[in-house]
């Protein structure tokens, strides 16, 4: 090998050093800013930030609202219990509540930031209101989740947490709570966390849709298909309940369904939709201070297709009710 191509070997060698100790301090350096400024407020900063977060979706903005000490009650599910209102559940019963509702989650995300909220209350919460839909009727020991969603955000470990944040979207919010944090009257996400879907749907045309209002008429089946049971979700929740929130009121909330996805009488359907129920009843029945709040029956408002967007996504008409009933079995178990 002649002197000169050592020669530029050794030039190559030496820029790729260069370039890899470059890349791991810049890394570094940008870990140690999203650290510092602590892009969803999660508190783990060791600086002073302001509180709250600008404007986002409901899956990373929770690590704000679940530690918010103004709040001593909350709301755990997806958009099947997201009209449910925390203001509506206050006036009725006194307690401060935030939605940390979820859109597309099932049990497993309900769980982790269940035990967020539970893990930053410095008193025992007042009261806990627990979404249980189809996802939670599963058999599948693993809670497989069906969308992304952000646990590093939620761990307890550090470290994991550090290498959650090395992740491109994080540079980006870091950015917007740098401008968050310096302006003087930023605009902050709601932080009660409600979410009133029904404009949205109404501006889709969802409501005078015959198209949309022929498929609600048609026959839908989501009971979940296990009528054997186990039901690993009932007995993880029981696990963290018992935990964390011993003596604390919860009410579970079978959200309402459209009469047509309810099962037929004497079908496999009701039989697993009877055996999902019985679980969570099981539940209510043997844990103190707990109730079952059942909406998935047929009732009047579940036959009216004006309260109804589709099978599972009701209106208002619908919400404010089930949210007086809630309430009330809030007030009845102190």
């Amino acid at each position: 090998m002649s002197s000169s191509t050592s020669s530029s070997d050794a030039r190559w060698g030496g820029f790729g050093r260069t370039f890899l100790l470059a890349a791991a301090l810049l890394t570094a350096a940008l870990l140690a800013l999203a650290f510092l400024i602590d892009p969803y407020d999660s508190g783990r900063s060791p600086l002073q930030l302001k509180t709250g977060v600008s404007p986002q979706g409901p899956r990373t903005a929770a690590a704000s609202r679940g530690r918010d000490p103004q709040f001593s009650g909350a709301i755990f599910g997806n958009s099947h219990i997201q009209l449910v209102s925390p203001e509506q559940l206050a006036q009725k019963t006194g307690i401060a509540f935030v939605s940390l509702i979820a859109p597309a989650t099932g049990p497993r995300e309900s769980l982790v930031l269940l035990d967020w909220f539970l893990r930053h209350r410095k008193e025992p919460a007042k009261a806990l209101v627990i979404g249980i839909d189809v996802r939670w009727c599963t058999a599948d020991p693993t809670l497989a989740t069906e969308k992304p969603f952000p646990f590093w955000l939620f761990e307890a470990s550090t470290p994991r947490y550090l290498a959650g944040l090395m992740r491109f979207d994080v540079i980006e919010e870091t950015l917007r709570r740098l401008r968050y944090v310096s302006a003087k009257a930023p605009e902050r996400a709601r932080p009660d966390g409600y979410w009133d879907y029904e404009a949205g749907y109404e501006v889709q045309g969802f409501h005078s849709d015959p198209v949309r209002r022929a498929k609600l008429l048609e026959p839908l089946d989501i009971s979940g298909g296990n009528a054997a049971g186990p039901f690993p979700a009932a007995a993880a929740l029981r696990e963290l309940l018992d935990k964390l929130a011993p003596g604390v009121p919860v009410v579970l909330v079978r959200p309402p369904n459209f009469v047509s996805a309810l099962p037929a009488p004497n079908s496999a359907a009701a039989s697993a939709d009877a055996a999902c129920r019985d679980a969570y009843s099981r539940l209510a029945t043997e844990r103190p201070r707990t109730a079952l709040v059942d909406w998935r029956i047929d009732r009047s408002e579940n036959r009216e297709p004006d309260n109804y967007f589709d099978h599972t996504h009701y209106r208002q008409k619908i919400a404010g009710p089930l949210g007086a009933d809630i309430a009330g079995a809030i007030v009845g178990l102190r």
